[in-house]
């Protein structure tokens, strides 16, 4: 039988003003370190091992579902409820004896026992912006002055892979602690989801976005195989899968790679302009770092992934789902620290209409594809062990289906997938009322995923960061989720 954790807690919604979720941290605020009194690079990491870790894991990498996965159609099914609840889908047998998800995730089925499943996670936000928010700066309160404006705002709070970048600041590297691929999540009015950026860490503590992905104007998913949400037939507009790659660096320092003949190519010419028009001793350390990543073949091989073994490539898929992630894996592999891969635009996964058919014939099969080459390539390397895998959307979908035969938003309660870096396989935490609407048992934040990042980084339970006015925050703002270990 799958190991099922319990707890005290009840497991009743709560606002994010009473009580930030299970497992809360009462933190000590230590004297506040001055920013930018410590440089990019200095002692080496062995310094910030203060962490009480609960498993061997290095690394993280976050696959962000974005747009909201529907839990009830993939790893909460509730077949038991009634139609307008259950939906059309079957759930089927996995390789967990009593653990049962969607009949159409076959590859994930088989693998169950690499990864584990939190059932009782709640954004408490039902709104894209804010869950987005809370999600990718790992903390359920807003920021003064928040908005929903088109262009991100030195307001928010700092997203998670600028956190880290501030966290592992002492980590003497030639790679950046966390990268971003391969693309911003925005909606169809190109409207920049929040929490994204750097925000009040500011912008010298910017994680680096890769912006790679092919501009398909109106198409979701898999690119080439993208899709509209109404539409039957769509054709991906552009000839590639991957665009020219920009990195954004802290700063605001940009290098581009103009041309469109490879990405390797690319990568190779800027870096011998580089070395040729520039005297490196007067660089800063960002542009050294700038230079080291784009000299290094292992990252230059990371960006290349259309390029790679085709047996790779064909295990992956060939498409913006399968490449993305295994980039996101090459990077690993390369020495960053943290890597988010955005799976798809802001709108992929948000099934308002035509959800079944979306989710089966333009959805699954990709991620179900992606997912399970990823668990195999972590666990045949050796990576998977000292790299904790997260999958989450920012939030789940309304039990009832609506008139479009779509699923809307839903705050209260989502799935989140954990494997790798110490986590049980085979192991289901917390637990759904009848119609998968509410936690009735362990229920955890967004805040507890975040604390489980930090964890699995050994970022020190105290540390803080501090803003562009001076004043500290602390990183964690909830337990990590320790029944996964």
């Amino acid at each position: 039988m799958p190991r099922h954790s319990h707890s005290d807690d009840c497991g009743c919604r709560q606002k994010p003003s009473q009580n930030r979720g299970h497992g809360q941290l009462s933190l000590t605020r230590r004297s506040m370190i001055q920013a930018g009194a410590i440089g990019a690079f200095g002692p080496s990491l062995a310094s910030l091992s203060a962490a009480d870790s609960n498993g061997p894991a290095k690394n993280v990498l976050f696959v962000f579902l974005t747009g909201g996965i529907s839990h009830l159609d993939s790893f909460d099914m509730k077949p038991a409820a009634n139609i307008d609840v259950r939906g059309e889908f079957d759930p089927g047998s996995t390789a967990t004896p009593g653990t049962q998800i969607c009949n159409l995730l076959p590859g994930l089925a088989k693998r169950s026992n690499d990864y584990a499943l939190v059932r009782s996670i709640a954004t408490e936000s039902s709104g894209h912006e804010q869950a987005c928010h809370m999600l990718l700066t790992g903390r359920l309160d807003l920021p003064p002055g928040f908005t929903t404006r088109n262009a991100p705002s030195p307001s928010e709070w700092p997203t998670l892979p600028s956190q880290v970048m501030y966290a592992l600041r002492n980590q003497q590297t030639a790679m950046p602690a966390s990268v971003v691929l391969p693309e911003p999540s925005v909606n169809e009015a190109a409207r920049f989801r929040p929490g994204q950026y750097a925000g009040r860490l500011g912008s010298k503590w910017e994680t680096w976005h890769v912006d790679i992905a092919s501009k398909c104007p109106l198409g979701n998913g898999a690119c080439p195989d993208c899709f509209r949400f109404d539409d039957d037939e769509f054709d991906h507009v552009p000839e590639t899968v991957f665009d020219t790659p920009m990195l954004t660096l802290p700063e605001g320092g940009q290098l581009r790679f103009d041309g469109r003949i490879g990405l390797l190519s690319q990568v190779e010419r800027q870096q011998q302009a580089l070395q040729q028009s520039t005297e490196l001793s007067k660089l800063d350390q960002q542009r050294l770092q700038a230079i080291s990543v784009l000299a290094d073949p292992k990252t230059r091989a990371a960006f290349d992934v259309e390029n790679s073994d085709p047996k790779a490539v064909e295990r992956y898929g060939r498409n913006k789902f399968g490449l993305s992630v295994l980039m996101g894996r090459r990077l690993i592999e390369a020495g960053v620290r943290f890597v988010q891969v955005n799976l798809g635009k802001n709108s992929t996964w948000d099934t308002h209409r035509r959800n079944f058919v979306n989710l089966k014939r333009n959805l699954f099969p990709h991620f179900d594809r992606c997912l399970s080459a990823l668990l195999d390539d972590l666990k045949e390397s050796g990576l998977l062990d000292s790299t904790l895998v997260i999958v989450s959307g920012e939030f789940g979908r309304t039990p009832k289906i609506n008139k479009d035969s779509g699923r809307d938003h839903w705050g209260p309660v989502m799935t989140s997938m954990f494997a790798g870096g110490g986590v049980r396989g085979g192991n289901v935490i917390g637990a759904t009322d009848k119609i998968a609407a509410y936690p009735i048992d362990n229920k955890f934040t967004v805040e507890n995923i975040a604390g489980t990042m930090f964890n699995a980084l050994g970022i020190p339970r105290d540390d803080q960061w501090v803003d562009i006015d001076g004043r500290p925050h602390e990183l964690y703002r909830a337990e990590p989720i320790h029944d996964l270990f």
